[in-house]
């Protein structure tokens, strides 16, 4: 029995294709890229989150990000969502005033970069519906005022620069206990 394909995405990505999948369809345990890093921008170009996973020194980060999020902001909405950049490929998606940037680059023992865009995409995806359900339609200011919680769901989602979980409930799990934990009186989160 074959799955149903999407229209909307030229046939490449099943409908019924599952979260837990998309480790799958982005290469599993044998994959020969890891995420670089994880960049949340707003429209005006400030680094609302930004997480790295391998090491860059910190001018160097600074420059790679300023010219990264100027190339995407500076992209119209009717280009494509993926360019490459110094060696890395950059794929990013708008929602609402945040732009969500992923950057990917092939491990020392690679040389080309064969990261599958639709998949990074579908993970972009996923990582906003799972904020979205965390804090309700996610903003800006829920970035910026709650980034320790931001950092640790994106932590459960992806360890080491590789994708680990993509199950929203699995992933929203342990910060609802958080919360739970410090309502309580005798909290040790207090």
């Amino acid at each position: 029995r074959s799955p149903r394909y999407s229209q909307s995405t030229t046939n490449l990505i099943p409908n019924s294709i599952g979260l837990r999948n998309i480790v799958v369809l982005l290469g599993g345990r044998d994959r020969k890229t890891m995420i670089s890093f994880i960049l949340m921008v707003n429209k005006q170009g400030q680094t609302r989150y930004s997480s790295y996973y391998e090491w860059i020194s910190m001018e160097e980060r600074v420059a790679l990000e300023s010219e990264i999020i100027r190339k995407c902001l500076s992209r119209s909405e009717l280009q494509c969502s993926f360019l490459e950049y110094r060696g890395y490929k950059v794929i990013y998606r708008r929602y609402a005033s945040l732009f969500f940037i992923v950057g990917t680059k092939p491990d020392l023992a690679g040389t080309e970069n064969n990261e599958n865009e639709l998949g990074m995409l579908e993970f972009i995806h996923t990582l906003v519906e799972t904020m979205d359900k965390w804090a309700g339609s996610i903003c800006e200011l829920d970035i910026m005022y709650q980034l320790e919680e931001v950092h640790f769901l994106v932590d459960e989602m992806v360890q080491n620069g590789y994708i680990a979980e993509t199950n929203r409930a699995n992933i929203l799990r342990p910060i609802a206990l958080m919360e739970r934990e410090s309502q309580k009186a005798d909290s040790m989160f207090r």
